[in-house]
């Protein structure tokens, strides 16, 4: 599934989710306009390495941020490979791999607009304004 927030695309699985699709939509609607800060719904997390870390980072909550290496010193392993999984987060969003963040740089962000996106979605849940740019 498609969503768009800030004018940013973000592809869901939303089999992964214990709400309709519909439902999903109107949870992400609410996020983007402040109502809610968190997506309540069960999620199915792939086995291994990355559900591992899509647990790990739907631990971190609303408006903070952890470094790649912060998760890979909990989960015994390399903050590249905590990016790797990152980028292959099936839920992003719904599970917030917006907040992992490089230890002096935001990192990267696999979603439609990149970085700007990654920026974008942290100021929000700072409650910072931001000026939005599209790359």
């Amino acid at each position: 599934m498609r969503l768009s927030v800030f004018g940013y695309a973000f592809e869901l699985d939303e089999t992964l989710v214990d709400v309709t699709p519909a439902e999903l939509r109107r949870a992400v609607a609410a996020y983007e306009r402040g109502d809610s800060r968190e997506f309540v719904c069960a999620v199915a997390y792939p086995e291994g390495f990355t559900g591992a870390v899509m647990r790990a980072m739907a631990e971190i909550p609303y408006g903070e941020t952890r470094a790649y290496g912060e998760l890979a010193d909990e989960l015994d392993t390399s903050a590249v490979a905590v990016g790797g999984a990152c980028g292959r987060n099936p839920l992003p969003l719904v599970v917030p791999c917006h907040r992992v963040v490089g230890a002096s740089s935001l990192g990267g962000f696999s979603a439609h607009g990149g970085v700007a996106a990654k920026r974008r979605l942290l100021a929000h849940e700072r409650g910072e304004p931001v000026q939005q740019t599209l790359d």
